[in-house]
C-alpha cells in the first residue's frame, strides 16, 4: 500500500472507508506480505500532475511486485530539498526519490549538461542527446550507489521577471535564482555582468516575495502551481533550458530486489517516462494561458539581441566544461546534439 508521508494530505470519506475497511482484512489475514519497504522523497507539490504519474508509477510498483515492495511516498519538499534528500539517501533514511538535475549533479556533475541555457534548441534534440548520454550517466550514477529508473521530462524554463526581458542588460539589471549557489557556479554568472543569488529550493517562494531574488528561470506549470508568478509577472517566451529530473533507488535497495521485481519496476517506470513526456508540455501550455488570465505579461526576446544571448549562452557552456561539468561528458553531449542538428538540419 502507498503511504502518503504527509500529513496535510486530504482523503475523500469513501476512499478513507475503504483503507480502513483494507486495514481490517490485513489484521484478520495476517501479517503484511511486503518484504522491502521503500520511503520516497520528492519536491513535487502534493496531487500535482508530476505527483500523479509518480503515484501511478509506485502503485505500479507496489502491484507488479506482488505487494513485495512497499511505497512511502514524501511530496512536496517535506524531506527537504534535493540536496538534502541525496544526502539523506546516501546514509539510508530515503531508498529512492523523484529528483530534479539539481538532486543529480549532487551525485555527479555530469547531469549538469541538462541546464545550459540555449544548449538545446527542441525537445526533440533533447530527447537524441539523452537516448546517447543515458548508458554512460546511468553508470556514473550507479558507481556513486544509486541506480537511474527513469527520466522524467519537467518542462522547459522560461524567465521569469519583475522587470520584462528582452536584452541580456534586461536580465543583468536582475537578481537571478541560482540553485543554492555553488561557488564555481558564481563566478561564471558574475563574469558576465549577472547577479546570481543562490537560494534552496524549497525557499524560493520567501526569497520571491521578499525581493531577495527578481528572476527565476522555470517551467510555466511550476510558476502556476507555486503562485511565483503574482511576484515575477514577466515571462519571457524564449526557451531557455530545460528541466530534466529522474527517479532513482539506492543500489544497496535494488541489489536486493529479485530480477523480476526490477524488471516490473524498470517497465513502471518506462511508462511513467513516456508520460512526463506526453502530458507536461499540454500543462505548460494551459498553465500560461491561466497565467495571463492572472495578470502574467508575456515578452519576447528582442530580435536584435539574440546573436548577444547566444554569444553569452555559448561562453557560459565553454566556461562549464571541465570545471562544473566533466569536459568527457560536455564533449559527448556537444557530439550528439551536432549530430542530431547535421541530419535534422540547423539549429534554433
Amino acid at each position: 500500500m502507498i503511504v502518503h508521508a504527509n500529513p496535510h494530505r486530504s482523503r475523500h470519506p469513501v476512499l478513507l472507508a475503504a483503507i480502513l475497511a483494507l486495514g481490517v482484512q490485513t489484521v484478520l489475514a495476517g501479517p503484511a506480505a511486503a518484504q522491502v519497504v521503500v520511503k520516497l522523497a520528492s519536491l513535487v507539490p502534493d496531487g500535482s500532475a508530476w505527483d500523479m504519474i509518480l503515484e501511478d508509477q509506485v502503485h505500479a510498483w507496489e502491484h507488479d511486485t506482488g505487494g513485495r515492495l512497499e511505497v512511502r511516498v514524501y511530496p512536496g519538499g517535506v524531506a527537504g530539498d534535493d540536496p538534502a534528500v541525496i544526502r539523506k539517501m546516501r546514509i539510508g533514511q530515503f531508498q529512492a526519490a523523484g529528483v530534479t538535475f539539481q538532486g543529480l549533479s549532487e551525485i555527479d556533475a555530469g547531469f549538469r549538461i541538462f541546464v545550459l541555457p540555449l544548449f538545446y534548441a527542441s525537445q526533440e534534440e533533447l530527447e537524441y542527446v539523452v537516448q546517447k548520454l543515458d548508458p554512460i550517466l546511468r553508470r556514473r550514477l550507479e558507481d556513486r550507489g544509486f541506480v537511474l529508473l527513469n527520466w522524467a521530462y519537467v518542462g522547459w524554463g522560461r524567465f521569469y521577471s519583475k522587470k520584462p526581458i528582452r536584452t541580456p542588460d534586461d536580465l543583468r539589471a536582475q537578481k537571478l535564482f541560482l540553485w543554492g549557489g555553488d561557488d564555481q557556479e558564481m563566478r561564471i554568472y558574475r563574469s558576465h555582468g549577472l547577479e546570481p543569488v543562490g537560494v534552496a529550493g524549497t525557499d524560493v517562494t520567501l526569497a520571491l516575495e521578499t525581493g531577495m531574488i527578481e528572476c527565476i528561470a522555470t517551467t510555466p506549470a511550476v510558476a502556476l502551481t507555486f503562485q511565483w508568478f503574482r511576484q515575477v509577472p514577466y515571462q519571457m517566451d524564449e526557451p531557455l533550458a530545460p528541466l530534466v529530473g529522474a527517479t532513482i533507488m539506492t543500489r544497496k535497495v535494488w541489489d536486493g530486489l529479485s530480477e523480476p521485481d526490477r524488471a516490473a519496476i524498470l517497465r513502471a517506470s518506462a511508462h511513467a517516462q513516456q508520460r512526463y513526456a506526453e502530458e507536461l508540455p499540454v500543462q505548460d501550455a494551459r498553465a500560461i494561458a491561466a497565467m495571463e488570465e492572472r495578470g502574467l505579461v508575456r515578452t519576447t526576446m528582442a530580435p536584435e539581441s539574440r546573436a548577444e544571448w547566444e554569444r553569452l549562452a555559448a561562453a557560459m557552456a565553454q566556461e562549464n566544461r571541465g570545471t562544473l561539468i566533466p569536459a568527457d561528458v560536455f564533449d559527448a553531449a556537444l557530439s550528439a546534439r551536432n549530430e542530431f542538428r547535421a541530419r535534422h538540419g540547423g539549429s534554433r
